[in-house]
């Protein structure tokens, strides 16, 4: 039943996005087929290899390196507040945990370390190969590979000034697909962060989340096929620009830092403002008639809204509540409250099945304030089409919703099976 669950799942997402597309008429099967074939492919090898379980190991190893220097800086700048030993005893567990002062700057030190390694073309190595496996599993054009492929290490914005020359001559469809993939992955930086975050969720917690965004993002590129077909041959490019060009090392240490800064800056205040907001929602509710005999909330809304969605990626209907409020979260506020939730369900809250399902179906930059975030930033990059981009936005991220959805019952799929 949980297997048929999934595949009707797949089938759901899948019909969704062709209810949303501009041309519904030209269904792209050869797209489609191919996408969930590359997806189960790299699902079946990414979880079922032993040399990947391995590989999980070792990327789990890199988290808990980073995170123990990050603590060594944090430490000797912010004193306990950033993790040192505290000048008094503390009367209960976690009472000297601050997140902007010890989970959070761990985005400087991962920015930082891509900024280095994209400089010591590292990371250009490893987009370009990427890059080039797509574009002979999907059939997609260069452009475009190298713009998706560039979402998974550099982020939604970044990425696309990889391919900034290309930008105003790319097909509708195509400047619609890197959008989409932009949504439905993570960035490298926000990785890092993650897993440190749901770490006690889902052991080997960063394998799993690279996992999620390297499944996603073909996906992402059949559904965008789906919901904006392509007109035309595919446009072809290289890697011809970079993110920001930096004169040595130390330069580029010094940037990625910067940009880290910001990134970290930005994300407290979204904290600190989509947390108040949800309280006074939270508030506001609370003066409605109780239902079932509890208070109205957001998470109880969205999590009556989102269960479907979620009993169709292949969580049991009893736990789909629970898990849609997740998903809700995720979508309307952000992807970082969403893990910050899951971090804090009590055990035994979800079945190790459906917190599996869950994350994968988390790791996505697909709600309304990325939306903002890509629009200000891909608008700026090609300003003549700022109008196109603001029009495909929502569709955006409707189809990097659907993308990390089908990710999920992808991986529901092969745990059932026994085979992730």
């Amino acid at each position: 039943m949980t297997a048929m669950q999934a595949l009707l799942g797949l089938l759901v997402f899948i019909g969704l996005a062709w209810l949303l597309s501009e041309r519904r008429r030209a269904f792209p099967w050869r797209a489609v087929a191919a996408g969930l074939a590359l997806q189960f492919l790299l699902a079946g090898v990414m979880l079922g290899v032993p040399a990947a379980q391995q590989a999980f190991l070792v990327a789990n190893e890199l988290v808990l390196a980073l995170d123990e220097a990050t603590q060594a800086g944090t430490g000797f700048v912010f004193g306990y507040l950033g993790g040192a030993e505290p000048p008094f005893k503390p009367e209960g567990a976690g009472d000297t945990f601050i997140l902007a002062f010890q989970a959070l700057p761990l985005l400087l030190v991962v920015s930082a370390l891509s900024a280095v390694l994209f400089y010591w073309r590292v990371l250009p190595l490893l987009i370009r190969g990427l890059a080039a496996a797509l574009r002979r599993g999907l059939g997609i054009g260069g452009a475009l590979g190298l713009g998706s492929a560039g979402n998974l290490f550099l982020g939604m914005v970044e990425s696309p000034l990889l391919i900034r020359p290309y930008l105003q001559r790319m097909q509708r469809s195509e400047l619609f697909a890197l959008m989409a993939t932009g949504m439905a992955t993570l960035a490298g930086t926000m990785l890092v962060l993650y897993a440190s975050i749901i770490g006690a969720v889902l052991d080997d917690a960063l394998g799993h989340l690279l996992v999620a965004s390297l499944l996603s993002l073909p996906a992402a590129l059949l559904l965008a096929a789906v919901m904006v077909p392509p007109t035309g041959p595919p446009t072809e490019g290289g890697l011809e620009a970079e993110a920001e060009p930096a004169s040595g090392a130390m330069d580029a240490l010094v940037q990625g830092t910067l940009r880290g800064l910001d990134l970290l800056l930005q994300i407290v205040a979204l904290l600190v403002v989509v947390v108040a907001l949800v309280a006074l929602v939270n508030s506001a509710l609370g003066l409605l008639p109780a239902v079932g005999g509890e208070a109205l909330t957001l998470e109880r809304i969205l999590g009556w809204l989102f269960a479907p969605l979620a009993w169709l990626a292949g969580i049991p209907w009893e736990e789909a509540a629970r898990a849609g409020s997740l998903l809700g979260t995720k979508t309307v506020l952000n992807e970082m409250l969403a893990f910050l939730r899951l971090a804090e369900l009590p055990e035994q809250a979800l079945s190790p099945h459906s917190e599996r399902i869950l994350v994968y179906a988390l790791a996505g930059f697909a709600n309304l304030g990325s939306l903002g975030i890509l629009i200000g930033g891909l608008g700026g990059l090609v300003p003549e089409r700022r109008r196109e981009v603001v029009e495909l936005g929502p569709r955006a991220v409707a189809a990097g919703t659907l993308a990390t959805l089908m990710t999920g019952a992808v991986v529901g799929l092969l745990d059932t099976a026994g085979l992730a």
